[in-house]
Order: structure tokens, then sequence, then C-alpha cells
């Protein structure tokens, strides 16, 4: 029996948070949250995580800086994990300018969640 996978969430709304974690326990997928990018950093100092669903817009560090910081990590197996940004997207940005900023994929708010699976599904099985 494999270990159940897991998720790490930069995300401000405890809304989204809520609903994200009951969605991912569907599949067995375990959910850990940090409300900005900061703590995205600290939880990853400290453990490892399969994937990343990052908000883009959150306090104290905002998702762009924080994946740029994950991307220049020494530890390589953290540098590389899969980041999936999910966003408003006020910044109108493309799917090419989210590659370039490193994250991996997109998903669009209001979140479908439907597509968040099927989407950790895709960088995770």
């Amino acid at each position: 029996m494999s270990n159940s996978k897991k998720i790490l969430v930069g995300e401000d709304s405890s809304i989204i948070i809520n609903l994200t974690k009951n969605v991912l326990a569907f599949e067995n997928y375990k959910m850990t949250a940090a409300r900005n990018g900061q703590q995205v950093l600290d939880k990853l100092a400290n453990e490892d995580f399969d994937l990343i669903l990052m908000d883009i817009s959150m306090p104290v560090l905002d998702g762009i800086a924080c994946t740029k910081a994950i991307r220049e990590m020494k530890d390589e197996k953290k540098s590389k994990i899969p980041i999936i940004a999910i966003s408003g997207n006020i910044l109108n940005m493309t799917m090419d300018e989210f590659r370039k900023a490193g994250f991996d994929d997109f998903i669009q708010k209001p979140l479908d969640y439907d597509k968040v699976l099927a989407t950790v599904k895709k960088f995770l099985s």
C-alpha cells in the first residue's frame, strides 16, 4: 500500500482551504494549508510535499515571489516540485507567463473542483 500524496496549499481564504481539503480527501490526498507565501516556504523547509497549489494573491509573500524562491532552492527535490497556480488572474497572465514565473499549470478561480482534482492527478499519477 502506497503512502498518500501530500499537497501543500498556499491560500489565504478559509473557504477555499476547507473546500479544497474536502475535495482532496476524496482521493486520499493529505493536505497542509499555508495562509501566505512565507508560511509555504517555512512548511516546505521542514517537510516534503508532492505538489503545491499556490494562490497568486496572498499577504506577506505573494504566490509568484514564493514560487520563484522555491525554484531557487538548493534541494533539487523541492525546487522541482510541481506548482499549480490558482488565481482569479486579475493580472491577465497567459499560460506562458505562468510557466515563465515557475508554475507548472494554472487553474482559474472560481475553482472548478473537478478540474482541480484532474490537474492534481495529472501531476501525481
